[in-house]
């Protein structure tokens, strides 16, 4: 842990204190090593702080420039900056105990003149994640890289129409990934940015995504040249910066995988507030991901309903991490993927320490949604609900349409013998949300 130069000075580790602990630089929730389901909490969660939120946010919003007081922020130079900035990040990583990170290509490394120049910059910061990495146990996450800030990439990247952008991408993309698989980076993350369109009047869609298609089996072909073995991730956002993104919501991701023949190599990286973009909720796209097999990682963070563009707050809401937690534990867990704090602390909120304020709330927000969820599952009340609803599917008639063995033909028979169908039982959806809240 720093020493003398401490960038969060007068704060120490941050521990499991109990729900009635008075200090506020302490977990009242998230005990890392309580086992739940069998397993510490810490491996249920294996949560990581986003670089790029944490560490380069300014605070800057359309309205004005950053707020952000960050004191360590004063080298000239940028690379040494960049560098510098690790000891920081690892310090706070460090203190709040938890044991990943991730980050974009140019969220830890300035982009140069030249591609060869931003490649060497970047080896230089990797060179210090990798010491710090070694001498603290903390992993990667997962990486991935800003194809959306650089003008170049204006129109998109994989999907642009301009031939030399899906080149340049490509290669700053094949760095990435080497860099991922140097630092032990558990997986890779796709992250569409400026992936989709403004006007379809000037978009030929089919062969944008042709393109993206494309660029991805690129990236496979090249992990496996390699040897890298991390997972890779889609994360669906349905809209802005653009009005329509071609990675709209889960279910449209993994139409466009298995259209193409990605779904054996890439899983989906959920998050809350682009769930919200789409009109979902956030369980809605974990059952979807989840029931089809492609769940693998999750983006941490909440929007606000009243405000339509992606806010990424940090997730307080108890009720929302329950329902995420109980359809992750569901579908058997996260791993290798994870929970990653994609959220950044308000513009007004500009003191160093705000930083530990909002990820300490954040982790025992989920802490209690995971053990709410764990209890709801061992008592069986709601799943017992749930087959209740179902029941008449559990008869005679009901296995056998599962089981493939009716048809159209055979079904008609059976109804006209029977003259009616029998009556509807309610749903009883308040019954649900009250039995949900006797747990909370």
């Amino acid at each position: 842990m720093a020493g003398a130069h401490e960038a969060f000075a007068g704060i120490g580790r941050i521990k499991y204190e109990g729900p009635a602990a008075k200090s506020m630089l302490a977990f009242r929730h998230y005990d890392a090593d309580a086992v739940v389901e069998g397993k510490p909490m810490k491996d249920h969660l294996r949560f990581a702080v986003s670089y790029w939120h944490a560490f380069r946010g300014t605070g800057a919003d359309p309205f004005g420039p950053g707020t952000m007081l960050r004191p360590w922020e004063n080298e000239a130079d940028p690379l040494k900056m960049a560098v510098k900035r690790v000891d920081v990040a690892f310090e706070f990583l460090e203190k709040l105990g938890v044991g990943f990170y991730c980050f974009h290509d140019r969220d830890v490394a300035p982009e140069g003149a030249t591609l060869a120049e931003s490649n060497k910059n970047l080896d230089v910061v990797v060179d210090a994640l990798e010491k710090h990495q070694q001498r603290t146990g903390i992993k990667l996450l997962w990486g991935t890289a800003n194809l959306f800030s650089s003008p170049r990439y204006v129109h998109g990247a994989a999907t642009s129409p301009n031939v030399e952008s899906f080149a340049y991408a490509a290669a700053q993309v094949k760095k990435a990934i080497e860099v991922t698989q140097r630092l032990g980076g558990a997986g890779y993350t796709f992250w569409g940015g400026r992936e989709g369109y403004q006007c379809l009047w000037n978009t030929d869609m089919k062969r944008e995504t042709d393109h993206l298609a494309k660029f991805m089996h690129m990236a496979v072909d090249y992990a496996k040249e390699i040897g890298f073995k991390g997972q890779f991730y889609f994360e669906p956002k349905p809209r802005e910066p653009m009005k329509h993104q071609y990675d709209f919501d889960a279910a449209t991701c993994i139409n466009f995988l298995r259209t193409y023949g990605l779904e054996k190599h890439v899983k989906m990286n959920l998050e809350t507030n682009h769930a919200t973009l789409a009109g979902h909720e956030i369980q809605h796209e974990l059952e979807y991901a989840g029931m089809q097999g492609f769940l693998g990682s999750v983006d941490a963070n909440t929007g606000d309903t009243l405000v339509g563009w992606d806010t990424d707050q940090f997730p307080t809401n108890v009720y929302m991490t329950t329902q995420m937690m109980y359809s992750i534990l569901k579908y058997g867990g996260l791993a290798p993927g994870g929970i990653n704090f994609d959220a950044k602390v308000r513009r007004e909120s500009f003191e160093p320490v705000d930083l530990f304020h909002a990820h300490i709330g954040g982790m025992d927000t989920f802490a209690r949604g995971l053990k709410i969820a764990a209890a709801m599952r061992a008592d069986g009340a709601i799943q017992k609900l749930v087959e209740e609803r179902y029941a008449s599917w559990s008869g005679p008639l009901g296995k056998r349409i599962e089981a493939g063995t009716e048809s159209f033909k055979s079904l008609e028979a059976e109804m006209l013998k029977k003259g009616e169908s029998a009556a509807c039982t309610s749903g009883r959806q308040e019954l649900f949300e009250n039995v949900i809240n006797t747990y909370l």
